[in-house]
């Protein structure tokens, strides 16, 4: 039996969603697929892109090519003609750029402007638009506003900023959300991350955060904002330098502590509304650490004033 090349992990109604809309005759040319990060939101549209493209799916499994499929092999070798893949480039010293820049959109919008190569659909992945800034946002409308015949563009969108409302507007939105227990159990096994039981607690249906979540820095700045909601509103100073000690120590510890008190505020908010009001605050604080460049440390700190604030308050 051939093994599908990228299995689907949840997300089934998502992908009837988009196939129903691709069958009908009617499909947009714009889609933003919207979720937390680590929930496989790429893999999703990646196996979309290759359905379109022309890989014939096999088994039960509407959209899953398998690996011998001449069509995603040349996807997952990143030699397909027809499809784009833009993401955030290295700089000279080999470090991840701090956004996708206007020239990678120029290029995808000449990328547009050409004829299919093989005949059918050409198509883009942005991945992310969080990690976009305002040039590059308005640069994108151009496609947008003017999309071309047989031209589709996925935007990867994982909701840690506010997104414009003119790129809302002329999109379709499929909204993933976090893997079940035993999906996000499943993932974790396929990727033989070690201790699967035990980092699919940390994980929270989101198993491409194991990496992230597995290192002693993180896993402490986890720990540390854990500790934090248990102990308030009556937190001591030792539990609150701890939180500010761990989560500032880089771009990374901090983004997963923030991403703990998040998703407890977007919890909490569910049961009392008024939370969402300190859910977008810490929402903002995220983007400020980097649209503005804050350090780890400062943003770290504003969340912590902010949430400490909202107890006092209540």
């Amino acid at each position: 039996m051939t093994n599908i090349a990228l299995p689907l992990f949840g997300h089934d109604a998502a992908q009837a969603e988009f196939l129903s809309a691709r069958d009908s005759g009617r499909l947009h040319h714009a889609w933003i697929v919207e979720g937390p990060s680590g929930i496989g939101k790429a893999r999703f549209v990646t196996r979309l892109a290759s359905i379109l493209l022309g890989a014939q799916p096999s088994g039960d499994d509407p959209a899953g090519a398998p690996e011998d499929d001449p069509v995603i092999q040349k996807i997952l070798s990143e030699g397909h003609p027809d499809l784009k893949h833009v993401q955030r480039e290295l700089n000279e010293k080999g470090n991840l750029k701090q956004d996708i820049s206007v020239d990678q959109i120029r290029e995808l919008n000449a990328f547009f402007s050409l004829k299919p190569a093989l005949g059918g659909w050409r198509i883009g992945i942005i991945d992310s638009l969080d990690e976009m800034n305002a040039n590059g946002l308005n640069a994108v409308l151009k496609t947008l506003e003017e999309p071309p015949a047989k031209a589709l563009l996925f935007l990867i969108f994982h909701a840690t900023t506010p997104i414009l409302p003119t790129i809302r507007s002329r999109c379709q939105t499929l909204r993933l959300r976090a893997l079940g227990p035993v999906d996000t159990l499943a993932v974790l096994n396929q990727n033989g991350i070690e201790n699967a039981d035990q980092t699919a607690g940390l994980v929270k249906g989101r198993p491409g955060r194991a990496e992230q979540l597995t290192g002693p820095k993180t896993l402490a700045a986890s720990v540390a904002a854990r500790d934090l909601l248990k102990a308030m509103p009556s937190a001591n100073e030792a539990v609150l330098s701890n939180a500010l000690l761990k989560a500032g120590e880089d771009d990374t510890t901090f983004r997963v502590f923030a991403s703990e008190i998040l998703s407890w505020l977007e919890a909490k908010s569910g049961q009392e509304p008024s939370w969402s009001d300190v859910w977008y605050e810490s929402q903002h604080i995220l983007a400020e650490q980097r649209n503005l460049h804050l350090t780890a440390l400062q943003a770290a700190s504003k969340m912590l004033g902010s949430l400490q604030s909202a107890f006092d308050t209540r």
